[in-house]
């Protein structure tokens, strides 16, 4: 949350600090021959291992030079991502189409108005201390890759390379789901269906289909057409976004300050309530599923400029603003309507218009939530696109995906796979509907290893220089109710469970088969690692900056 505080040392001793972890010349970089030969060498300080990671360290020479440099072929050499844009990404990503549609999933486990408000304040605090911790990672390690690059220098490749194995699969659902939700509102527009005596379903499926693949090719366009086009137009679609939510939050109280509210505010707000720990953890992952999108600026850190000071500010900057828009909202939607229709309702927003403005309100809020969903689908493939350009650089996917487009500046590579990716969910999406419906989890255990990373750097590198520290309460508030959240679902379907931990164990096999370290498949160097003993001098991870001579025992 905001509770943290910056380190008194300046964000340009963090980049000398962060340069102490590039291993680019071997286990010592270019500092190995002082140590067996009569050269001098810089003081750092070094940790030592039973076993050899110096090939699995996450390489942060691409984006720690000076900040106005720009570099061939790599992102991050140009920092063109400042606060403003920042905030755009973040806020972007989390305004889509869960705030126009979780509201009636969160009442209708919470079953009271109370309870249901109750939840989504909850949810954002958590949201918060998740997001804060990811500040702190942010700031310390400020790379693109954002949960990727935390994961393997917290836990080593392994973990890191089964979230890329996931996440290449899921976040493409997800964005097709997004893209569905747009295609569906808008065609709501063009087939007349938004008033409330014709049914959205006369509209043809093929119709949603094929606007739902134009969506994607849309913002493929943004996000490849140039290194910044993308940005700016998150930058316009949040605008619009937070101008629409502001507008329904001006309606609702001005519908409460001329005493019109809804039985939802004026009967007992508590009454009824859920007694259910399942049904609020479902709330929960609903209200959660809206506030998703918070660790969107950490994908591109290594884009951002002065990410030290401008990535936590970015993070706890467009929390609060969120916290503040769907509190209201929600506030908003009870005013104009009774908890029951909210439960009933998978489009709260396009409702709300309705009951005030008649089926122009409807139209015009079928717009807003068409604008909302393609301004986070825009995020969301600006962002994955750079977990997709880190995993073909670092070696889990072919190398053509961590390559950037000569002209165009950009990885136009990986975003086409990723659209790929999400035409194919769309087209053939109902094969893979349970999969896509546990992406939640599969993101939320990714969430609750890398804040727990947080807390394991803090006791395996606690010299590893860290502009911005957030509160030790914070990450293990987090991981403590992610564990929960974690447990239901699992102990509630059982066998989808199973089906989702096996999908992800099937990506270990492929990891050591594919991964390989020199002319060895990486399984047979992983065995290796047992069998020998390691070599003088070998295993040395930096970890710190402090000016500490180092001392070895020789043989």
């Amino acid at each position: 949350m905001s509770a943290g505080r910056y380190s008194p040392r300046s964000s340009h001793d963090s980049d000398d600090s962060l340069r102490a972890l590039e291993l680019t010349e071997g286990p010592l970089g270019g500092y190995s021959a002082g140590l067996h030969g009569s050269g001098t060498h810089p003081p750092r300080s070094y940790s030592v291992s039973g076993f050899q990671f110096e090939s699995d360290l996450f390489q942060l020479t691409s984006t720690l030079d000076d900040p106005g440099k720009e570099e061939s072929g790599e992102l991050g050499g140009e920092k063109r991502i400042g606060f403003m844009k920042g905030v755009a990404l973040c806020v972007g990503s989390q305004v889509g189409s869960g705030i126009f549609s979780s509201p009636g999933i969160v009442i209708a486990n919470a079953q009271s108005v109370g309870a249901s408000l109750t939840v989504w304040v909850a949810a954002g605090i958590l949201a918060w201390t998740g997001a804060s911790s990811f500040a702190e990672l942010g700031a310390s390690i400020p790379v693109n890759g954002g949960t990727q690059a935390y994961l393997a220098y917290a836990y080593g490749p392994l973990i890191s390379y089964l979230y890329t194995w996931t996440s290449i699969t899921l976040k493409p659902g997800a964005n097709a789901v997004i893209g569905l939700i747009f295609a569906e509102y808008t065609n709501r527009l063009l087939f007349h269906t938004t008033s409330a005596d014709v049914s959205p379903d006369s509209i043809p499926q093929w119709a949603i289909r094929v606007t739902a693949i134009i969506s994607v090719l849309l913002v493929t366009t943004l996000c490849v057409a140039t290194p910044s086009l993308g940005t700016h137009a998150a930058v316009v679609f949040t605008t619009v976004k937070v101008c629409a939510l502001g507008l329904v939050c001006i309606l609702g109280i001005i519908h409460i300050a001329r005493g019109k509210a809804s039985t939802s505010l004026t009967e007992p707000l508590f009454a009824n309530s859920s007694t259910s720990p399942t049904s609020y953890a479902l709330a929960f992952y609903s209200g959660l599923w809206a506030f998703d999108g918070w660790d969107q600026a950490n994908y591109v850190g290594g884009e951002v400029k002065d990410p030290q000071k401008n990535l936590p500010r970015v993070i706890h900057f467009s929390m609060f603003l969120v916290m503040i828009l769907f509190s209201f909202t929600n506030v908003a939607y009870f005013a104009v309507l009774d908890k029951d229709t909210v439960a009933r309702s998978n489009t709260v927003a396009l409702d709300f218009g309705r009951a005030l403005f008649g089926p122009f309100g409807g139209a015009f809020f079928a717009v807003v939530v068409a604008i909302s969903c393609l301004g986070a689908m825009n995020g969301s493939f600006f962002t994955a696109a750079r977990l997709i350009y880190v995993a073909g650089k670092e070696g889990y996917l072919p190398s053509l995906f961590g390559t950037l487009n000569p002209r165009l500046k950009t990885p136009l590579n990986a975003m086409l796979l990723q659209a790929v990716v999400t035409i194919a969910f769309i087209c053939f999406g109902d094969g893979f509907r349970s999969l896509i419906n546990f992406a939640v989890i599969l993101s939320w255990l990714a969430y609750f290893l890398t804040v727990l990373g947080l807390v394991v750097l803090r006791i395996k590198e606690p010299s590893l220089e860290r502009p911005y520290k957030t509160w030790i309460i914070t990450p293990l508030i987090f991981c403590a109710v992610a564990l929960f959240l974690l447990c239901m679902p699992v102990l509630a379907a059982p066998l989808q469970s199973l089906g989702v931990i096996g999908f992800v164990s099937l990506g270990i096999p492929v990891y050591y088969i594919t991964q390989s370290n020199g002319d060895m498949p990486r399984i047979f160097d992983f065995f290796g690692r047992f069998r020998s003993r390691p070599d003088v001098g070998s295993g040395w991870q930096a970890v710190a900056t402090e000016e500490v001579e180092m001392s070895q025992s020789r043989q």
